[in-house]
């Protein structure tokens, strides 16, 4: 089969379009007709060696995939050949087929295409992860998103806005500014311009709830300042740095929780209890033509260099898809 592999894993690393052999399902996996790939920024670390794949994954990247079903495991009972499927991966989806765990692949609605269905796994499992499971959001409270026209980013928007949050977001330019507000913002601050601390300050939306940060650095302390007593930060990256000098006196003041999670590195049953989080409270709204994700542009898979070089610009607005 064809894959789209590293080398040079580094400054001087290199996509390449090279041959494998197909995989065999384990007892409890599915091998996967790949149709559509979604791109991550963690696809691009993964070519610097910054995050690599867990034990046991293939080298390759792509760790979200939408297609057909062509074989199964002798223990999987919830799946047949010829199923429409999404997957989770710990990596491999930059492929033509790939084998996903039965319990981090969920069937695919039949009112979406691969494409859609290729952006769903990495990105939703994310935010429900971190919003929903860790952050703890409830109805009616306020929730900061950095980078709102990312992949994550208009994701959280929809989803926190679906489940009666107010969502305010950050973005680069005015174009961006209209698309996050129509896909549910309250308030969209164009970064670029104004400072956002200053402008939530001195609005109706003070006093943050819940921030999903992935810009880290000087944000930092900054977030802390507008948020509520008892808000939640939420780490999922770290743009601006990860070596941060922090003010542990608003910390203790205002009573703050700052966590941070990677979701690759997480084992089976804690991915798997996502899964069912989504198959129960999303997947349904799914089903009903809301929550779907946004998809900016699709790439041919050996064309993925030019993928990373659209997500790497920033100029996208939503998620970048490989396609058969």
């Amino acid at each position: 089969m064809q894959v789209i592999d590293i080398i040079n894993h580094g400054r001087n690393n290199e996509l390449i379009l090279t041959q494998k052999d197909i995989p065999s399902p384990g007892d409890d996996e599915i091998l996967i007709d790949i149709k559509a790939s979604g791109v991550n920024r963690p696809d691009i670390l993964q070519r610097f060696g910054l995050h690599p794949p867990p034990k046991g994954s293939p080298s390759h990247p792509g760790l979200e995939v939408s297609g057909i079903v062509k074989e199964i495991g002798c223990n999987v009972k919830s799946f047949n050949p010829g199923d429409k499927v999404m997957a989770l991966l710990g990596g491999g989806g930059y492929a033509e087929f790939c084998v996903a765990n039965q319990n981090l692949t969920i069937p695919m609605p039949e009112n979406i295409s691969f494409t859609e269905a290729a952006a769903i796994p990495e990105t939703y499992f994310t935010v429900w992860n971190n919003v929903f499971r860790i952050g703890k959001l409830k109805e009616n409270e306020k929730i900061l998103i950095h980078g709102g026209s990312s992949g994550i980013g208009t994701t959280a928007i929809q989803m926190c806005k679906e489940f009666g949050a107010t969502v305010i977001t950050t973005t680069s330019d005015k174009n961006k500014e209209e698309k996050c507000y129509k896909i549910g913002a309250d308030m969209v601050i164009n970064y670029s311009k104004h400072d956002f601390v200053d402008i939530i300050e001195k609005s109706n939306y003070r006093n943050v709830d819940i921030i999903l940060d992935i810009v880290g650095g000087d944000y930092t302390n900054r977030n802390f300042t507008i948020a509520s007593m008892f808000a939640r930060i939420i780490q999922i990256a770290y743009i601006k740095g990860s070596n941060v000098e922090i003010d542990l006196s608003q910390i203790m003041r205002k009573s703050l929780m700052h966590s941070g999670s990677v979701l690759r590195p997480k084992d089976l049953s804690y991915k798997s209890a996502i899964a069912n989080d989504l198959k129960k409270n999303i997947m349904p709204i799914i089903k009903g033509g809301k929550l779907l994700p946004v998809i900016f542009k699709t790439f041919k898979l050996e064309d993925a260099y030019l993928a990373h070089e659209l997500m790497k610009s920033g100029k996208h607005f939503g998620k970048i898809v490989l396609v058969e």
